[in-house]
């Protein structure tokens, strides 16, 4: 079984994938004017912001993370 910092980790490199990924959709579908594709973007990008701050959290949590 993992621990809470390796988990934290793992999800704050996914979210910071997540994010950049969505910014980088977002920004593509400002550029071609496409509502729909700059929502998901945005959206993608929020749940990596969501996704990497709480794997910041876990890793804050664990005891033997000094």
């Amino acid at each position: 079984m993992r621990d809470i910092n390796e988990r934290g980790l793992e999800n704050e490199v996914k979210g910071s994938v997540k994010e950049t990924k969505g910014r980088i959709r977002g920004d593509l579908g400002d550029a071609t004017d496409n509502m729909n594709q700059h929502i998901k973007g945005r959206t993608e990008e929020l749940e990596g912001k969501v996704q990497k701050n709480f794997g910041k959290g876990e890793r804050n949590a664990d005891p033997d993370n000094g």
